[in-house]
């Protein structure tokens, strides 16, 4: 008899094992993004920078898989964002300028979460227009306002939606406003400007050397509020459930990153944390852009949408199945409304880049970067040094004067700092790339340098896309 009701309790446990294994298998995960603003991937100690320490961000990389050619289509925030969460081009969404709206008619994460029963909040900065588009549910206590001089950072209301229904699963974008912009947080004891190892596309003088020095004390901070964040999920024990996905966006606010299609300009970091699914500390060479992540996502949930998407899942590498992704990484810029007209498009492969300027005979201005004082000190500086500094005449030369084609070599000049372009050794590459963006320059339907106008980004605005072009 003894035996009996042992066997019967111990059938019973197993039974009760089996049966919570398969619920905890069908509990769809919660999704949580934190994103950076203006944070060039190459600074941050993941990729090889060695100003500023970012433990947690580290500690995530040590849980999860790091990225090591994640790109964005644009390095502007609008565009890059609407990319994240649409699976769009910016041409398919209509987004090809900074502060531009997307298609009406778009679908965002929102829908497609939603669909799914998600909770789908956003705190922070949102740069994402119009609301029908992304109709996300908007969270206080954290800075929205990327220009404003405070990081202003509250978990309470992360917390509460984070807690909010058990029953049913969310997915959290917190978009923090740091490393954007004036740089005005943190503790700048931290860092001694004089001892700053400074990349070689960076004029070094005092000035470049205090504003960097700023610079990475919000990027510390960026660190500190990704720990904070993180720290929720452990706190409410749902760390285990939940996705998590750390991304820098695009380069920071200073020459040769943001606002190119220069390697630091597209760029971005991302790291991938899925326990249970997701390889614990390891990295990836597959080449993987921001349009791929929502498809991603929705293959990871299972989903059966039927939706077009410019990008493509990559669970298969996150699973281990697979080491590579896509063959090649597209990039464009518009530069209305940031300055005068400079088209550029460009393609690689993981590791040349080909850049194509489509209108070389014009001289680049970036009017924040170039004008906007007392914002950006360091500009000045650059050009009144270049009179007697040769080095600093050659970067200023460089990024205002750019040639017909750039080609380079991102293993040996992750910098981009030695242009190969019409090089005998290189030129079946750079014909290859060459007509790889042409392929992909007439999927888009993307018409070049006609796009960067200021009528176009206003019918745009107007939700008119391209009308110009189209009559």
């Amino acid at each position: 008899m003894t035996k009996r009701i042992i066997l019967i309790i111990f059938c019973f446990g197993l039974f009760w094992q089996v049966l919570s294994a398969e619920q905890s298998d069908n509990q769809k995960p919660n999704i949580l993004i934190i994103m950076a603003d203006d944070c060039t991937h190459s600074d941050l100690p993941l990729y090889g920078g060695q100003n500023v320490k970012t433990p947690h961000i580290d500690q995530l990389a040590s849980q999860g898989m790091t990225f090591n050619n994640a790109y964005v289509t644009m390095s502007m925030c609008v565009p890059c964002r609407a990319e994240l969460y649409t699976g769009l081009q910016p041409v398919s969404s209509g987004v090809c300028w900074n502060h531009a709206i997307a298609r009406t008619e778009t679908k965002s994460i929102v829908h497609y979460l939603g669909d799914m029963d998600y909770r789908v909040g956003i705190a922070g900065k949102v740069h994402a227009d119009p609301r029908s588009v992304y109709p996300f549910e908007m969270l206080k206590g954290v800075e929205g306002n990327c220009v404003s001089e405070t990081a202003k950072y509250d978990s309470a209301g992360l917390k509460e939606f984070m807690a909010g229904d058990e029953e049913q699963p969310f997915c959290l974008v917190t978009a923090l406003v740091v490393p954007h912009i004036p740089w005005t947080v943190g503790d700048l004891s931290h860092f001694n400007p004089k001892e700053l190892k400074l990349p070689p596309y960076l004029a070094d003088n005092k000035e470049t050397r205090t504003e960097f020095a700023k610079y990475l004390a919000e990027v510390e901070v960026l660190d500190q509020q990704v720990g904070e964040t993180l720290a929720l999920l452990e706190e409410l024990d749902i760390a285990e459930n939940t996705i998590v996905i750390f991304t820098s966006e695009q380069g920071a606010q200073l020459p040769f990153c943001k606002w190119t299609n220069w390697n630091n300009g597209v760029h971005t970091g991302f790291v991938v944390r899925w326990p249970g699914k997701v390889e614990s500390g390891v990295r990836s060479d597959a080449l993987i852009q921001y349009n791929d992540v929502l498809p991603t996502l929705l293959d990871a949930l299972g989903s059966k949408t039927k939706a077009e998407f410019d990008g493509s899942s990559f669970v298969s590498v996150l699973l281990g199945e697979k080491d590579s992704h896509r063959d090649y990484a597209y990039f464009m810029h518009n530069n209305v409304p940031e300055g005068p007209a400079y088209p550029i498009r460009s393609v690689t492969d993981g590791k040349y880049h080909y850049i194509r300027n489509l209108s070389p005979e014009n001289l680049y201005i970036e009017r924040h970067l170039m004008a906007r004082m007392p914002l950006n000190k360091y500009w000045p500086s650059w050009v009144f040094d270049a009179s007697d500094d040769p080095e600093i005449l050659d970067l200023v030369t460089r990024y205002q004067k750019r040639p017909a084609e750039e080609l380079y070599n991102l293993v040996d000049d992750p910098n981009e700092m030695k242009n190969l372009s019409n090089q005998k050794e290189v030129s079946g590459i750079q014909k290859k790339l060459s007509k790889e963006l042409d392929k992909w320059l007439k999927e888009q339907g993307d018409p070049g340098a006609g796009l960067d106008t200021y009528e176009e980004l206003q019918n745009a605005r107007k939700g008119n896309h391209f009308k110009a072009l189209n009559d």
